[in-house]
């Protein structure tokens, strides 16, 4: 389980070291900075697959996305006596993300690249990649430590190894360098990574995948878009619980049934209700209640995520349907650790009442995003990785 999660520079998050528990909910008013805290994370699991660079140059660059206020603020300005002002940068343009459990901790450290005729100018370069053991990273911790294009390597007796070749400046370690026998902790910390699981926005129009006819094929883990959702929940029923799967349906609509109509192999969502002489189908169900499907579909999941982050998942959903959301929500906390991004003030609620969550209210000011209660959150130790000899 993730302890820290640490992200600096990145939008409004110009410094922010996140406690992490089992069930994590993530709120605050809007223009807090939760879609930015989201849209971080999932920048980060981008890097063991090799998209964290082509993502930030979809949003425009590293220019685009880093923190547009000053470096620092002094006492006077963060005291209101003074207006922002501009100053002369001291130190390198960085935009950081990184994480810690008890086992091992992983940073990256994003820059400008180096003047040269490329024209890729939306490629940031990476500056920095390290994996250390534990919670903290100390010298003594360091196992795999990327500079600029070299990669370091210690082994079990402690001497370092420096790869012959190096890596390119848009290439993550994560991706380019994978040995079993060398580095099997970077093996471990990229397939933890690779593990994570987002959900945001299902698309539920009349067009939506999830409402149309799909080949059925065992499906153990709800796609991206949901448009497995037919096979993934008669996966759940078959070789997951489905037990489960029905009394979360019957929790949020009385007496309603889901079934999957079976086309010759091709599978089709339905769902029988009470009063009803047959089932409704895909095309049929009201928006919220295929949201409502689809979130149980990943929820219920029979192979759980180290981490599963979901996205404003209320949307669409009639207010009566957040508890029984939140219960499914704390069920799943119980096989991965989950973070719920959410401004519904009922499902945030029914979330802060399960024991094992954890709330992270989120503010405003000066532009920053920062936690509104500080003092009720037990912040951890974090220290970033310095650049070496690079600008």
């Amino acid at each position: 389980m993730l302890t820290t999660l640490a992200i600096a520079n990145y939008r409004s998050l110009r410094e922010l070291i996140v406690p992490l528990g089992a069930l994590n909910v993530v709120t605050g008013p809007n223009g807090s900075g939760k879609s930015n805290l989201y849209r971080a994370l999932r920048l980060l699991a981008l890097t063991a697959r090799g998209g964290v660079i082509p993502s930030l140059a979809r949003e425009g660059g590293l220019q685009s996305t880093l923190w547009a206020g000053p470096e620092r603020f002094s006492r006077a300005v963060a005291a209101g006596e003074y207006a922002v002002q501009g100053t002369v940068r001291k130190d390198p343009v960085s935009l950081r993300l990184g994480f810690a459990g008890e086992t091992f901790g992983y940073a990256i450290d994003l820059g400008l690249p180096l003047p040269s005729s490329s024209q890729f100018s939306l490629d940031p370069a990476i500056k920095r990649e390290c994996i250390w053991s534990g919670p903290v990273l100390r010298p003594s911790a360091l196992l795999v430590d990327r500079q600029g294009p070299m990669i370091r390597i210690r082994d079990t007796s402690g001497d370092w190894t420096t790869l012959a070749q190096p890596v390119a400046s848009f290439d993550s370690m994560m991706t380019e360098y994978a040995d079993p026998r060398s580095a099997p902790e970077m093996i471990a910390v990229r397939e933890q990574i690779r593990s994570w699981r987002f959900y945001d926005h299902f698309r539920t129009d009349e067009h939506a995948s999830a409402r149309q006819v799909q080949i059925g094929t065992h499906s153990p883990v709800l796609a991206d878009d949901g448009g497995n959702l037919a096979a993934a929940l008669q996966t759940i029923r078959e070789i997951g619980d489905g037990d489960a799967l029905d009394a979360a349906i019957g929790d949020a609509f009385a007496g309603a049934r889901v079934e999957i109509v079976n086309h010759e192999g091709r599978f089709e969502v339905a769902l029988r209700q009470e009063g009803l002489l047959r089932p409704l189908r895909g095309a049929e169900l009201s928006d919220g209640t295929l949201r409502y499907l689809l979130l149980a579909a990943a929820l219920l999941s029979p192979r759980p995520p180290g981490l599963l982050v979901l996205d404003e998942p209320e949307t669409s959903l009639h207010p009566d349907l957040l508890p029984s959301l939140a219960r499914l929500i704390a069920r799943a906390s119980g096989h991965s650790q989950v973070i719920v991004v959410s401004h519904a003030a009922r499902l945030v609620a029914a979330l802060e009442r399960e024991s094992a969550s954890q709330s992270i209210v989120l503010e405003r000011r000066l532009g920053a995003t920062g936690f509104a209660e500080p003092e009720a959150l037990d912040v951890p130790p974090w220290r970033w990785p310095p650049r070496v000899g690079q600008s």
